[in-house]
This record gives structure tokens, sequence and C-alpha cells, in this order.
């Protein structure tokens, strides 16, 4: 893996103007991923896990939202460079897999020529021998079978999990270096999940890209990640590898969304556990740390953690970062012993 980050956010705030107020889905996201590395992004449903990664591309409407911060991409700030360049880097540089294949292919258009739409863009030369033979390509790729006869064929004809090696061709028939997949496994059922995880590891391994890994399945982050960033009310609560995610974590929330995973070995970490309460809302969060009102460890009110944001830091004795009040010693012991909510 290459020393230096093929894209380095920071700083990333991202705020939406409601009817009902402002949504701040995104506060303060920094983080770096180098060339080759899969990093996975968790967190319950309105965490900011899409609209982080929306933000990389510049999806987010203009209109309604304000986004600051920085995204640098090899020296290039993705949030400052005008339209015409930013259609080069979307596809070419950057792709997106989003989260439901159905949606986001038209019903109206074979699935051969979505994928050469996304070809012709960037390659606008390409004659049409060319572009229907990198097409077939990409489709014998992803795993479709009989491409000459599908590639003519409608997104309602094909099944779940072949709609989303559709949609992963249309991402990757550019060779981007930086792959975003938005839940990509999403009511797939669990064999084809592990194939669709299977393939982007094989795509991987070919071209080199990096992936950031959106998904709310640790197992999924357990199986294909190297490193992974915990997400809670638009903020990165802890920053971890795989491997010490589950060993040690050392944020409450990471505790709570490991006990509610289930396991063949219970005496590891107990009964299956739920976190208690809801996630908050992203127009009104609770002062102090977001978490405080479902973390068992929160003090009294008017304690720091009802009254002072927690900052991300470096936890003493690993290489993972929290964002929590308790002491480094306290982190570190409860989330080797195996805490849950």
């Amino acid at each position: 893996m290459s020393n230096s980050p093929l894209l380095s956010v920071s700083n990333l705030c991202v705020s939406f103007n409601t009817p009902d107020g402002v949504v701040q889905a995104v506060n303060d996201v920094s983080f770096d991923l180098f060339p080759g590395q899969t990093l996975g992004i968790v967190g319950e449903s309105g965490s900011g896990k899409s609209v982080t990664a929306s933000s990389l591309l510049r999806l987010n409407n203009s209109v309604t939202s304000t986004t600051t911060g920085s995204v640098q991409l090899e020296g290039r700030d993705v949030l400052t460079v005008d339209e015409p360049t930013m259609r080069s880097i979307r596809g070419q540089d950057i792709a997106m897999v989003f989260q439901d294949p159905l949606s986001a292919l038209n019903p109206y258009y074979t699935v051969g020529d979505q994928i050469a739409e996304a070809y012709i863009i960037h390659h606008s030369s390409a004659t049409k021998d060319d572009v229907r033979a990198r097409v077939l390509e990409m489709l014998k790729k992803v795993g479709i079978p009989n491409p000459e006869k599908r590639i003519d064929e409608y997104p309602h004809q094909f099944s779940g999990g072949m709609r989303q090696r559709i949609v992963i061709a249309i991402a990757l028939i550019n060779s981007p270096r930086i792959l975003i997949a938005d839940e990509p496994t999403t009511a797939l059922d669990v064999t084809v999940q592990a194939q669709i995880l299977d393939l982007m590891l094989d795509l991987q391994r070919e071209t080199g890209m990096a992936i950031i890994l959106i998904t709310h399945d640790l197992g999924v982050v357990a199986e294909v990640a190297d490193s992974t960033l915990v997400m809670y009310g638009g903020r990165i609560v802890e920053r971890a590898t795989v491997s010490e995610i589950f060993a040690t974590p050392t944020h409450p929330y990471s505790w709570g969304l490991l006990g509610a995973v289930g396991s063949l070995d219970t005496s590891t970490r107990g009964h299956l556990t739920t976190i208690p309460g809801t996630p908050p809302s992203l127009i009104s969060l609770p002062t102090g740390c977001s978490f405080h009102p479902r973390c068992a460890y929160a003090k009294d009110t008017g304690s720091r953690c009802t009254t002072e944001v927690p900052e991300l830091h470096k936890v003493s004795g690993t290489s993972s970062s929290s964002a929590c009040h308790m002491s480094d010693a306290q982190l570190v012991s409860l989330g080797a012993r195996g805490d849950t909510l």
C-alpha cells in the first residue's frame, strides 16, 4: 500500500436547508484513503454515511445544501474544481455503486446502453464497435452469463443480484481509482451477497483500486475491509483497523453495535443486546456527545458528556482513535472485556 493517500478528506461538513430547519448531516469528518485500501464506514441509518459518500462526488443539491471542508484527490480539491472538471472526475477517477440497483437503472433503456453511456462520456472518440466490445468485456468480467444476448435486455429481466452486477459494471467500466459502494449487498440473500463481495475484491486485486464500503453490516466489514470508520450523528466516533474494531473497540457506540451482532461463540460477548433509544434528529442534536442519551456510561446532567463535544483522539496503547470523554485506560479495558450497552 502506498504511503501517500489517494484521497484525503479534511473537516468535511454538509448541511441541508429544510422547512423544518437545518439538517447537519455531516460534521467535521476527516480521513485518508490509500491505493488498494478498503475502508468500511458503518453506523445506523441517519448517521451520515451516504451523505459523506455523495459529497465526495459533489452529488448533493448545491441549492439546498452547504458543503465545507476539503476533499483532496491527489492535490485537487474536488469541492472547488469547476463543473467540467468534476464531470471528468466522476466515473473516471471516482465511481459509485448506489444502494438500490433497480432505482439506479433506467427501465426504458437496455443494460448495454446504460453501461455504454458511462463509457462514452469519457471516451467520446470510441467507435460503436469499440463501445460494444468494451461493454461485453465488462459484462463478462462481472459474471453476467450469456452477455452477447443479455446486453440487449432491460433491467426488469434481471434478478436483484444480476442488477447489482450491472451497476458495478457501470461504475467500473472506466477503471476508476476509487470505488464507493453504498450498501452494495442490501436486500440480497447471503449467497448473492458473498458473490458480490468476492467480485469487488477480485476486481480490486486486478486493478488496484481503493474501495469505500458503506454498510450497516459488521459481518461485511469483517470480511472485506482493512480499516473502519464508525459514524454516529454525522460524526466519526471511532476510527480503527478491522482487527482492532472487533478485538478492542474503544467507543460505547461500537460496543453497542458489536453487542447486537450474533456470534457462534456467545461466551465472548454475552447475550445479544440492543442499543437503547433511537438515533438523534440531525436537526436538533443533543448537546455534548450526541450519543450520551443512549450511553450507559454517560455521566449525570452537567457533566462533560452532556455539555462538551468529545474530540476524536488517538487512544493510548492502540492505533485506534475514539471520540469519548472516558479515559483511554477505561476505553481499552471495557473494549477488551467486550462490554455492551
